[in-house]
């Protein structure tokens, strides 16, 4: 039995990325893609479709009025250009939130996340896609390995960024956005313009901050509605 998706959005070229996205894995079966919110509503109200990947914002109606106005309990994935989203997003239980442009490892991430949804939705064992549990950093011209479960949290510093880890800390000429998009988006999540958290990590919040080991970080003004609603769920 494969799981059935369905594409929506405007953009040609995001459209092509995810179908040679899904090529790869083989428990995955496109049956639509629609650039036409309209279009897309009618095919998934009147057929068997276990996930749509539906992007924000598109001509005639949004992703956000498209999915409250879908019958039945389809999964969906945010696919967006835009981070501040996501908030919404997460009040109206979508699977995942995908931010353009989505790097594979991240797409693997989310195909995972749908693996278990449906194994639980009907009983059934399928083989979720493996990944890594690590990512690499360039540290002082070495590709140095960090074990994901080890990372604390993340700090950008301008041009680079320092990953504190429970023994060690790392810097890197990386983005903090660029490397947040490589960690789970179940573990780990934006707080701050400088900071991304391992949510596990979290000893206790108290007022606009947060304490993780013997690290007291702030949560910004814009992220402290969607950080608290997550933590504390």
């Amino acid at each position: 039995m494969k799981i059935k998706c369905v594409l929506v959005d405007d953009e040609p070229l995001a459209l092509k990325v995810l179908q040679n996205y899904f090529v790869n894995f083989h428990d995955f079966e496109v049956i639509g893609t629609f650039n036409n919110a309209l279009e897309a509503l009618d095919f998934i109200n009147n057929n068997v479709v276990d996930t749509v990947f539906l992007d924000i914002n598109m001509p005639m109606m949004t992703g956000f009025e498209l999915i409250s106005l879908i019958e039945n309990k389809t999964k969906v994935v945010i696919t967006t250009a835009f981070r501040e989203f996501a908030a919404e997003s997460y009040d109206l239980e979508v699977l995942d939130y995908l931010v353009k442009p989505i790097p594979l490892p991240r797409f693997i991430k989310c195909i995972n996340k749908i693996t278990t949804e449906f194994n639980l939705k009907n009983n059934i064992k399928i083989e979720s896609v493996r990944i890594d549990s690590h990512i690499f950093i360039k540290v002082d011209k070495k590709m140095v390995k960090i074990n994901i479960d080890e990372i604390l949290f993340i700090e950008g510093m301008k041009e680079y960024i320092k990953v504190i880890t429970v023994d060690k800390t790392y810097i890197t000429h990386k983005s903090l956005t660029s490397l947040s998009e490589e960690l789970p988006l179940d573990r780990f999540i934006r707080i701050h313009k400088s900071y991304t958290i391992a949510i596990d990590k979290v000893k206790f919040i108290e007022g606009n901050r947060i304490q993780i080991h013997s690290y007291t970080i702030p949560i910004g003004r814009n992220y402290s509605k969607d950080v608290k609603s997550r933590i504390l769920e």
